[in-house]
């Protein structure tokens, strides 16, 4: 998962600051709520967390507006194995740019099974308007417009008529993601110190 942000500190201190609850709470939140959704991690069935070092960067950074000092993660990458010996992988780069990809790969073999791309083709080619419709929102917000759209669309159509709202995550599926990146974020925040 991929943000667009400048890789400087003043863009990463507002980033920080406006996002005080931290990377894993906010913008990799989702990938989390897929392991819990499908790959039944929880904070529970977590044998072991570890942070690709060479990869991540945990800073500290004084909030532009506060003035107060703000711990997070610019860029992570960890493996989760759970004790039924799934093993999960997640990256998310706040300076990554505006792209995403998901791969679905063989732990025994290493072979790539499927490849996710977030934008396609087609919201690519609607930025354009988006931004000249909404100037000054965040990149993000253009790219993930498709995505957005379609779960709104689900979430309304099951307080109209019940319509099950098919592949969004549920109240307990929320309050377990949570629970884990809350479990998450100290233990990697310590293993990059």
């Amino acid at each position: 998962h991929n943000n667009a942000y400048e890789n400087n500190e003043k863009e990463l201190a507002e980033c920080f600051e406006r996002n005080a609850e931290g990377m894993l709470k906010n913008m990799a939140i989702h990938e989390l709520a897929i392991l819990v959704t499908f790959y039944d991690v929880s904070v529970d069935s977590i044998a072991s967390v570890e942070a690709d070092k060479e990869f991540s960067s945990c800073k500290t950074l004084k909030g532009p507006s506060s003035g107060k000092d703000y711990t997070d993660f610019d860029k992570l990458k960890f493996k989760i194995t759970t004790k039924a010996g799934v093993e999960v992988n997640v990256a998310a780069d706040r300076c990554g740019g505006d792209d995403s990809v998901a791969i679905v790969t063989d732990t025994d073999t290493g072979m790539e099974l499927a490849r996710y791309t977030m934008p396609d083709e087609d919201a690519v080619n609607n930025i354009p308007n988006l931004e000249e419709k909404y100037p000054g929102a965040m990149p993000y917000f253009f790219t993930q417009d498709p995505d957005y759209l379609t779960l709104k669309v689900r979430v309304s159509s099951y307080c109209v008529d019940g319509t099950e709202p098919l592949g969004v995550a549920t109240i307990d599926v929320a309050i377990e993601t949570l629970k884990v990146a809350e479990y998450l974020t100290p233990i990697l925040q310590d293993q990059l110190k």
